[in-house]
């Protein structure tokens, strides 16, 4: 699975010919969401993306509604076309727009808020939450070395709700559990 990165002020500046990266009415947001979509449907049944918000000065909620909380739940219950995101580059002025859209659709999300500092936001349960932070401190955990990471069945069964939340990846091959934000480091 090759991550793709897109550029989401880029996308500001080419679909509603700004010059100006501001996230700031719905209908900005959708034609943002929009374009990310048919970016994504011409890739494989499988995608990781980057979705880069570090170019984007002002993120209001209407927007953080249509780019992160919609594209999400247009993918997380997609069973043809499996998708992964990473939001990246959120910065303060972001990251409570985000948390609160995520927070009414009961959403979870990866992002980076900072050079290699992921966070779990949206809902999250606290078990999910430990499980996701034991994935992400080790960024791959083995299937048969699971019961030593995650020792009770909860975590267990959690990590597993992750990856149907699609904050974490499962190898379909190996059975491995991935930490998403390894799997992107490279395009950092």
């Amino acid at each position: 699975m090759d991550p793709i990165s897109i550029d989401v002020g880029g996308l500001v500046r080419k679909t509603v010919t700004s010059l100006y990266s501001h996230l700031v009415t719905r209908p900005t947001g959708r034609a943002v969401r929009m374009a990310i979509e048919t970016q994504l449907s011409g890739t494989v049944a499988r995608s990781l993306s980057l979705i880069d918000l570090s170019e984007v000065t002002i993120l209001d909620f209407s927007c953080a509604d249509e780019v992160v909380a919609k594209l999400l739940q247009r993918y997380v219950d997609d069973t043809a076309h499996e998708a992964f995101f990473v939001f990246c580059g959120v910065r303060e002025p972001h990251r409570d727009q985000i948390q609160v859209v995520l927070e009414r659709q009961s959403l979870i999300a990866v992002a980076e808020t900072g050079p290699g500092t992921f966070e779990l936001l949206g809902t999250p349960t606290l078990v999910e939450a430990d499980s996701w932070s034991s994935l992400e401190r080790r960024g791959l955990l083995e299937p048969d070395g699971l019961t030593e990471f995650l020792p009770d069945d909860e975590a267990r069964a959690a990590l597993d709700r992750l990856v149907d939340r699609r904050v974490a990846f499962r190898s379909p091959g190996s059975g491995r559990y991935h930490a998403l934000s390894r799997l992107v480091q490279h395009l950092l």
